[in-house]
């Protein structure tokens, strides 16, 4: 009967040693997936519906903190210009230094350097007379100088963007050191990730690689997960342990 106690103790003991390290573990991942969040990603509420229907007023999301070395078209940006009113304000790239953009071509899309670019974000609105429905309401070109980006609202009839403001000396553009985060996912309502535009992907630079939102949400959703499974372990384990030993002081 000792033998079988000393069995059932060490079955006790090694079952409350797995279930401590699962909670350790859990509380480690879960914590550490918050902090690693917080370190990289900034919440903003979105003011207006310039961007609509990529993201809407009163949206929250997620913008990962990043400089100007890594904005590439197609990103959402959050950025500070003086010119534009020096508050934080939510667009699209479309041009980076040295591009030529223009809208609209013959089949009303936005060209850079010449070559059309798709925009499936775009809400575009009523069609013209000829059935196609321009990407901007009105005509324009800019050449962008280096170390500047271009930027369109989602939303081109009422956004106020870079066409508002091509006759500034920078032909609307604004400087790469104003981008303070890049927008990677609308946390409220939840809307999930705003992927990158695959019609900039063929361009000289490419797009932007995915931000690490989904690591950090998944090394939180693992942590919570073993931070219930040990803490439910230990006391099943510790039962079943005692049952095993009162079963065999029976015998």
């Amino acid at each position: 009967m000792s033998g079988t106690g000393s069995k059932e103790d060490g079955r006790g003991r090694l079952g409350a040693m797995v279930s401590g390290l699962a909670v350790a573990v859990g509380c480690v991942l879960f914590l550490g997936g918050f902090v690693w969040a917080a370190v990289v990603y900034q919440p903003y509420t979105i003011p207006t519906d310039s961007m609509a229907p990529t993201v809407n007023p009163g949206d929250r999301v997620l913008a990962e903190r990043i400089d100007g070395a890594e904005v590439r078209r197609g990103d959402v940006v959050v950025f500070t210009d003086q010119v534009w009113g020096a508050t934080p304000m939510v667009k699209r790239v479309v041009g980076t230094g040295g591009d030529k953009v223009a809208c609209c071509d013959r089949e009303g899309r936005l060209t850079v350097n010449g070559t059309p670019v798709d925009e499936p974000y775009l809400d575009r609105g009523p069609a013209t007379p000829d059935g196609k429905a321009p990407a901007s309401p009105q005509d324009f070109s800019a050449t962008v100088p280096r170390g500047q980006i271009f930027l369109l609202g989602d939303e081109r009839a009422t956004s106020l963007d870079s066409r508002v403001h091509l006759q500034d000396a920078d032909q609307g553009s604004v400087p790469l050191s104003a981008v303070q985060a890049r927008v990677d996912a609308v946390a409220w309502p939840m809307d999930g990730m705003i992927g990158r535009p695959t019609s900039f992907a063929a361009l000289p630079g490419g797009v932007s690689a995915a931000g690490p939102l989904p690591l950090q949400l998944g090394a939180i959703l693992v942590g919570v997960a073993l931070i219930l499974a040990g803490a439910v372990y230990g006391p099943v384990a510790a039962r079943l342990a005692r049952r095993g030993t009162a079963t065999g002081a029976a015998r």
